[in-house]
């Protein structure tokens, strides 16, 4: 299933699954969002499935924001897991 990405009063969800063949179009999206707007919240609530190099591109996002003073947030069913696993609060 491929992923598809939708923006909503800033919000962008994500639809589909995140691995080795949708993490380009994933990392690049959110890559350019990060480097033209404040802030990135990303609702992963309709993610079926997340693999390891997923969680790896989230956590270098969330490094890069930090990085950049900018925010990026990620909430939906299942945020909770990928905030302790990764051990890191959002970034503001």
């Amino acid at each position: 299933m491929p992923l598809i990405i939708k923006e909503s009063k800033g919000v962008f969800l994500l639809e589909g699954i995140i691995n080795s063949t949708t993490l380009k179009k994933f990392k690049e999206h959110l890559e350019f969002l990060l480097t033209y707007t404040k802030s990135v919240t990303i609702n992963i609530e309709k993610v079926s499935a997340i693999d390891k190099n997923g969680l790896k591109v989230i956590h270098e996002l969330f490094q890069v924001a930090k990085a950049s003073k900018k925010s990026f947030a990620v909430i939906g069913y299942g945020c909770k897991a990928i905030y302790e696993t990764m051990d890191i609060t959002t970034t503001s």
